[in-house]
C-alpha cells in the first residue's frame, strides 16, 4: 500500500518506537503507585517524555507538560477548564470539530461565538480579530495548520493581539507539532494542544497540551493520581491536577522514542523531505485537467497536505478508486472540518485529501500522480 493519509495518522512508525512500545509493554508497572523498581521505571520514562516535549515546543519546564489520549481530549480539557456561561470566545472557519463541537456544547450554556473569517484560499482574515474582541472575550481559539488545506495560520501574529489585549490563546497544534518549529512562549500562546499519532510519529492513545504556568484550568476529570489519597479534593499542582488515573506508559514510552527519532533526525530534515514530495504532488497533479486543488500554495509555509477534486466527481468515488484499483490511501469526504467545506463550495463534494510523512517516497509521488491521471482519463473516456 502507498499510504497518504498521514494528516489522519502517520501508519509507518520509526523502528525504535514499535520496540519501545514492546519492551514497555514487557517491563513497565504503575508510574506514581508503588517504589518498586517497574512503577519507578514507568515514572521516569513518563518525565522524560515530558522533559523533551518541553524542549520541543519551548515550554518553561516539564511540569507545563500534560499528558492526554489526543488533542480532541486535550482541547476538551482545556475549553472546558477555561471557560464558563458569559464568556465570548473567537474562534475561525478553519477549525476541526475538535473544536467546534466543544465550543458549540458550551454556547448551549451561554458562551458566546464569534468565528473570523477565511479567504478563498483557506486564510484566516487576521484583521476581524481586533475588531471581534469585546470586554467579555475570554480566549482565542484556532489551530495552527488546516487539516484540509495544509494552510499555516501566524500564530504568533495572533498571539500578539491575544497578549495585547489580556485574553487567552488556546492554539490546536494536532498537524503542525513534529513538523513545524513550535515556541510557546515566543508565540503567545497559553495552552497548545497536540496528538503524539501524528507528525510527532508516535502511537495512537498518546497527546498532550502546554498549559502556561500560573493558568489554572479546572479538571475534566478526577480520581487517582498517586499522592495525597487521604484528600477529598484531586491535587491542584501540575501536572498531577489535570491527570487522573493510570498513564498510557507504554503509549508514552513510544512517544519517547519518537521524540528521540525526530531528535537524531533534525525537525528540519524532516519538515524539508515532506515539503519536497508535497510540492512535486501539487506541481504535478494542478496541471490536470479538471482538477481543482484547494489552500494557498503561493510559496508559503505549509503542511505537507494536497486536497483535490476531479470535475463534480464525488471525492469518495475518487478515494475509493485509489484504494481499489491502485492500493493508495487517501482521505475523503469532510475532514472533520465543515465550516472550511462551506467557504470552498464542497459540502457536498467532500475533498480527495493527500497528505505526506517522512516515510514517504518520491516513487510514492509518481504513482500517486499517475494514478490520478488515469483516472482522469477514464472519466474523459466515459464522458
Amino acid at each position: 500500500m502507498i499510504y497518504l493519509d498521514n494528516a489522519a495518522t502517520t501508519m509507518k512508525k520509526p523502528k525504535s518506537v514499535i520496540n519501545a512500545v514492546c519492551h514497555a509493554m514487557e517491563s513497565l508497572g504503575n508510574s506514581g503507585r508503588g517504589v518498586h523498581d517497574a512503577t519507578l521505571d514507568a515514572s521516569r520514562i513518563i518525565f522524560q517524555t515530558r522533559r523533551k516535549l518541553a524542549k520541543l515546543i519551548g515550554a518553561g519546564s516539564p511540569n507545563e507538560i500534560v499528558f492526554t489520549m489526543n488533542s480532541t481530549e486535550s482541547l476538551n480539557i482545556a475549553m472546558k477548564g477555561l471557560l464558563q456561561p458569559g464568556d465570548h470566545v473567537i474562534t475561525t472557519q478553519l477549525e476541526h470539530n475538535s473544536v467546534l463541537r466543544p465550543l458549540y456544547e458550551m454556547e448551549k450554556v451561554g458562551v458566546e461565538l464569534t468565528f473570523i473569517s477565511v479567504d478563498l484560499l483557506g486564510n484566516p482574515v487576521y484583521e476581524e480579530i481586533p475588531s471581534s474582541i469585546r470586554e467579555n472575550t475570554k480566549a482565542v481559539v484556532m489551530t495552527h495548520g488546516s487539516n484540509l488545506t495544509g494552510n499555516v495560520v501566524d500564530i504568533e501574529r495572533v498571539g500578539k493581539m491575544t497578549k495585547e489585549a489580556n485574553i487567552l490563546f488556546i492554539v490546536d497544534a494536532s498537524q503542525t507539532a513534529g513538523f513545524l518549529d513550535i515556541d510557546v512562549k515566543k508565540m503567545g500562546v497559553d495552552v497548545l494542544c497536540f496528538t503524539g499519532h501524528k507528525s510527532l510519529l508516535g502511537p495512537q492513545g498518546t497527546g498532550g497540551m502546554y498549559v502556561r504556568s500560573g493558568l489554572e484550568v479546572r479538571p475534566l476529570l478526577t480520581g487517582g493520581s498517586g499522592i495525597l489519597t487521604f484528600e477529598k479534593e484531586h491535587p491542584v499542582r501540575m501536572p498531577e491536577a489535570l491527570e487522573a488515573g493510570t498513564a498510557n506508559g507504554h503509549g508514552l514510552a513510544g512517544l519517547q522514542a519518537a521524540l528521540d527519532f525526530i531528535q537524531e533526525e533534525g525537525l528540519e530534515n524532516i519538515r524539508k523531505k515532506e515539503g519536497e514530495l508535497m510540492w512535486l504532488f501539487y506541481y504535478a497533479v494542478k496541471e490536470i485537467s479538471q482538477i481543482t486543488v484547494y489552500g494557498d500554495f503561493t510559496g508559503k509555509l505549509r503542511c505537507p497536505i494536497v486536497s483535490l477534486n476531479i470535475g463534480n466527481i464525488p471525492s469518495s468515488k475518487i478515494s475509493d478508486k485509489l484504494a481499489q484499483e491502485y492500493d493508495i490511501a487517501t482521505r475523503s469526504g469532510g475532514h472533520c472540518a465543515p465550516l472550511m467545506h462551506e467557504v470552498l463550495g464542497t459540502k457536498e463534494q467532500g475533498a480527495v485529501r493527500f497528505s505526506f510523512s517522512y516515510f514517504n517516497t518520491k516513487e510514492d509521488v509518481e504513482r500517486a500522480v499517475k494514478a490520478i491521471r488515469e483516472i482522469v482519463e477514464k472519466i474523459w473516456e466515459e464522458n
